[in-house]
């Protein structure tokens, strides 16, 4: 074994180690380029870099057994699974080590998140200004004259008229519709939403009401009213919506802040859409004039079928009275299926209901977005027990006309405009 001479110097080490060098070379010693110090530099000082010499043998020495240089703690102290820098075993020169590159989970977690943020916001903006843009506010409510004071809470009337608009002779015929002209209502409902809970009431089409003064949706002109009663729906029949708004405002002292009706063919969509509803039928029940014929139990019922549930009345002792409890089930059924999870959640659900829906109803000039998201949960919510469902009272019936409870009517318009818990029944 080769022994150096006590006492040589740094400059004659670097000599003997140089590169291309291997004689001498203690056996398992690493090759270090030779550093020297700068001019004018003092005696012991460290070369350029900063970093101190080491000596050549001893405990610190070439090849010793703990020099740091077998060890890896010179560039870095702590040799390869140690922090700083990383020797590279492939370079032969040591002044090529270098950090090992590692992946920053926090800067991707990050980026990962701000770009599903910014996808959600950018549907959901898209999603509004389409639906937005699909509903049709034909209805002016501003044509309606004489109205009452507005209450606490809000007052949708809520219409089912049967138009056939966009029906074909197909669809007529599947639909058991006629074809007969113009325009009336099957179903009219006041939903009233507030604190506390959700009122949804029929009014039964063949209600005995009084036909005020109105001015015509499309002449501008003033009509006088006579006095003169008849059947709510003959109201729709006259003059369209804003008449119907009138007469109900008259008749009840309540005032109507938003107004939405949907038709025959459009309520079928709906419910084709979200993929039927299911609802429990207490009694079967046939009906020519309809198309009904229906077993008791539980059962999902399709667009045409759920049309001749809500539009049969000729097989019910109570005629309209059955038919208007029969509309309020489903459509708060309606309501809840397409709330749930399996079509709010899934775009192929929900963008085909949202469609249909928008598509078939005509609200007035003022309705959101949000009234009507408020209306359907609301709906929603008296199906689930969150609210109260009724008929408006009634205490008799002239020439065939179902005549209100007065008293009754008064003491439930005093509690909606209060926004209180109704405590008034309905028949």
């Amino acid at each position: 074994m080769n022994q150096w001479p006590e006492g040589s110097s740094n400059d004659s080490r670097g000599t003997s180690f140089g590169r291309g060098s291997t004689s001498a070379r203690p056996e398992g010693a690493r090759v270090m380029r030779q550093v020297r110090r700068g001019p004018g530099d003092p005696q012991g000082a460290p070369p350029y870099g900063g970093v101190p010499q080491q000596p050549a043998y001893g405990d610190q020495g070439y090849g010793a057994p703990d020099s740091p240089y077998n060890t890896g703690q010179v560039y870095g102290g702590g040799g390869r699974r140690g922090g700083g820098f990383i020797p590279n075993d492939n370079d032969p020169d040591p002044e090529l080590d270098h950090y090992r590159s590692r992946p920053n989970w926090r800067r991707r977690i990050k980026w990962t998140a701000i770009t599903l943020v910014t996808a959600l916001v950018v549907t959901s903006v898209t999603t509004y200004f389409w639906a937005d843009s699909k509903l049709h506010r034909d209805v002016d409510l501003s044509k309606v004259i004489d109205r009452p004071a507005s209450g606490e809470g809000t007052n949708y009337l809520i219409v089912g008229s049967d138009s056939r608009a966009g029906m074909s002779a197909d669809d007529k015929k599947k639909l058991h519709t006629g074809s007969a002209e113009g325009k009336r209502t099957d179903t009219m409902m006041i939903l009233h939403t507030g604190d506390n809970g959700s009122t949804l009431i029929s009014l039964p089409r063949d209600s005995d009401v009084e036909i005020p003064t109105f001015k015509g949706s499309e002449s501008g002109k003033i009509y006088q009213g006579t006095g003169r009663h008849t059947k709510l729906n003959a109201a729709y029949a006259t003059d369209g919506p804003e008449l119907l708004v009138r007469t109900v405002e008259f008749n009840t002292g309540l005032h109507i802040d938003h107004y939405a009706e949907i038709g025959f063919g459009g309520f079928a969509k709906i419910v084709d859409a979200v993929g039927g509803v299911e609802i429990t039928i207490d009694k079967g029940f046939k009906d020519k004039y309809s198309g009904a014929d229906f077993q008791a139990g539980k059962q999902t019922l399709n667009g045409e079928e759920a049309l001749a549930f809500v539009r049969t009345r000729h097989a019910f002792a109570t005629s309209d009275l059955q038919r208007t409890k029969n509309q309020q089930k489903f459509l708060s059924a309606l309501a809840h299926q397409v709330a749930t999870p399996s079509t709010v959640l899934n775009p192929f659900r929900l963008y085909p209901t949202m469609g249909a829906g928008l598509d078939s109803l005509t609200v007035d000039k003022d309705m959101s977005l949000w009234d009507l998201a408020d209306m359907f949960w609301s709906m929603k919510g008296v199906s689930g027990g969150d609210g109260t469902s009724m008929n408006m009272p009634i205490s008799g019936s002239s020439g065939g006309n179902l005549v209100w409870d007065k008293n009754k009517v008064k003491t439930l318009v005093n509690q909606l405009k209060n926004d209180e818990k109704v405590t008034v029944t309905g028949n």
